[in-house]
């Protein structure tokens, strides 16, 4: 089985004097980019970040089958890529026996079942965010992984913000000394319309929070980074989404780090008629730096003992027309997967790691005062 723990790729660049955030994936690194892989996907959800898998697969690999309940969508994905269309997971595993990964892009709550199913017919799985929707699921879905002899990986592409990379290098190299405090703000905007858009958004069977749908991958740098959650205390509130989500818009959290570092995370939708921020500041016994922009893309400040962080921050976010989400680094999600199955390794994001964001979320919505 390929291992899911040890070293992780990381690509951050020279550090001190200068930290230069490369992209990870780099073509020197990774020569068997330089042709296509003979890899077959099956792509399971055809709504809109399905579009970007689509997009990543059909220019890296096979694009083989697609699958989705809707059957306008599916065979929209059809005819664009020119393969089998299917509106059941059944029917796609019983028609299509060679599918080496299935790429699960269906609504949160069906995550675990759909990679469970593809994870027992012989695929690996790549699974977008979040994992699961409880530390349960999160657990049959790595124990069916591990029977299968079958890799389970979770999409977490902000890890490949190139000021992320940056930042999380110097911590790995202690740069900044001892870890005192963090503070994580997650200020986006999702109005009444993005939510009555989809029959799924909004429910709690489905779509679970937004601290699932809309900030897991902020809850998984916290992990990622800074380490993980001894306790957490919150505060939470639906102000303006009343009669349209089953879940809180705003909370206010207060963190303790297993490692005795405190943070704060504030999150919410409500920032007025588009996205503000997205944002991790770090303080440190050597140095203190602020990650921002409108999804973690900036390095808007450091001060750090003998060293410079210099980074690319031209990437661009996940446009879905009305509203855009995280940075777009899915093409460096395939780049390290592929790498992986080709030559083995470990998994820039493992299922044991997704696991822990929902872990800490669990724990968060515990601790709701």
């Amino acid at each position: 089985m390929f291992s899911s723990n040890g070293d992780r790729y990381a690509g951050a660049g020279k550090l001190c004097d200068k930290a230069v955030g490369d992209n990870v994936n780099s073509k020197n690194e990774y020569e068997y980019i330089r042709r296509m892989s003979a890899r077959k996907f099956a792509l399971i959800g055809c709504g809109r970040i399905g579009e970007r898998h689509a997009e990543n697969i059909a220019a890296k690999a096979m694009l083989a089958a697609v699958c989705d309940i809707n059957k306008e969508r599916a065979e929209s994905f059809s005819g664009r890529y020119q393969v089998p269309a299917y509106d059941t997971l059944e029917d796609l595993l019983a028609s299509e026996p060679n599918i080496d990964v299935a790429v699960i892009c269906t609504p949160n709550g069906l995550h675990a079942s759909h990679s469970i199913s593809c994870l027992k017919a012989g695929m690996h799985v790549l699974c977008e965010k979040p994992m699961a929707l409880n530390v349960a699921d999160c657990i049959a879905m790595t124990n069916a992984a591990k029977r299968s002899n079958r890799l389970l990986s979770i999409v977490k592409q902000n890890r490949f913000n190139p000021p992320v990379a940056a930042v999380k290098k110097m911590l790995d190299e202690g740069k900044l000394g001892k870890i005192l405090s963090v503070q994580l703000n997650c200020f986006w905007n999702r109005e009444a319309a993005y939510y009555k858009s989809s029959d799924w958004k909004g429910t709690k069977e489905m779509d679970g929070g937004i601290l699932f749908t809309q900030f897991s991958h902020f809850i998984d740098l916290l992990y990622w980074m800074i380490g993980d959650v001894k306790t957490a205390w919150s505060l939470t509130g639906n102000f303006i989404h009343q009669g349209i989500i089953d879940f809180e818009d705003t909370g206010v959290v207060i963190l303790e780090f297993v490692n005795g570092a405190i943070g704060s995370i504030h999150y919410t939708i409500n920032s007025h008629k588009k996205n503000m921020e997205g944002s991790l500041t770090i303080f440190g016994g050597k140095g203190t730096v602020k990650i921002g922009g409108e999804y973690l893309n900036k390095l808007e400040y450091q001060n750090i003992d003998g060293c410079s962080i210099e980074v690319d921050e031209s990437g661009k976010a996940n446009d879905y027309g009305s509203y855009s989400g995280s940075m777009s680094n899915h093409d460096q999600i395939y780049d390290q997967l592929l790498f992986v199955l080709e030559n083995g390794g470990s998994l820039y994001a493992s299922a044991e790691e997704g696991l822990k964001t929902v872990e800490i979320i669990e724990r968060i919505k515990a601790g709701v005062l």
